[in-house]
């Protein structure tokens, strides 16, 4: 998608639907929304909009930072005590791995 063809007010309604939608656990969506808007949202001359969509790709960028360090902690976490948890890990996992801890 080109931004550069679109007016000032859908850009806006697209980021923020872009970042209403990283709250359904979708930080996918935060992302997308850094990396389309980053460009408008700094760099571009100032319009009228131009605050509320850096305010949504601030918010997008810190969202997508505490979902990433939330999911390593996890996946460390998890990966490290599996054996020791037992039943329990095993019943978390998709794939049961084989062999001795």
């Amino acid at each position: 998608m080109n931004l550069e063809r679109v007016p000032n007010e859908e850009k806006l309604n697209l980021c923020r639907k872009y970042y209403l939608g990283g709250f359904a656990f979708l930080p996918f969506l935060w992302l997308v929304n850094v990396v389309w808007f980053f460009r408008e949202a700094f760099m571009k001359p100032t319009y009228t909009e131009q605050l509320q969509i850096k305010t949504y790709v601030k918010r997008s960028a810190l969202g997508l930072l505490l979902w990433v360090a939330v999911l390593t902690t996890w996946i460390t976490i998890f990966q490290h005590f599996r054996a020791q948890w037992g039943e329990v890990a095993d019943y978390l996992s998709f794939t049961i791995p084989l062999g001795i801890p």
